[in-house]
């Protein structure tokens, strides 16, 4: 395992975390209680930490967070809504405006 990333904003390690995992990278988040002991403990030692579990995986998991989202991959192509023609970007698989679902077969045309 290696540590790639400490912040006392849990919220943040955790989107981390989440956008590890969406690009198949296990992770796991250490230390999340630990706020409640600042002043007790020095504040270094508070921080959530986020841990990569394989650490062959650790380079490209820098470089996602560095990014800071999921590389586009080759089949990702925006989409049109089929019930009320919004177009929208390739990660949403839910209409925003009717909250139709993404149907496999509609790419933007």
């Amino acid at each position: 395992m290696k540590r790639i990333l400490s912040s006392h904003d849990l919220i943040s390690v955790h989107h981390a975390r989440n956008l590890l995992e969406a690009a198949g990278i296990a992770a796991v988040v250490r230390n999340e209680l630990l706020s409640s002991a600042m002043g007790e403990l020095p504040p270094v030692e508070c921080q959530a930490e986020l841990w990569v579990i394989d650490e062959v995986e650790a380079d490209r998991a820098e470089r996602i967070l560095r990014e800071g989202r999921l590389p586009q991959t080759a089949d990702a192509h925006s989409w049109r809504c089929p019930s009320c023609g919004e177009t929208l970007e390739a990660q949403f698989t839910q209409c925003w405006r009717c909250g139709t679902t993404r149907a496999a077969e509609s790419p933007l045309s």
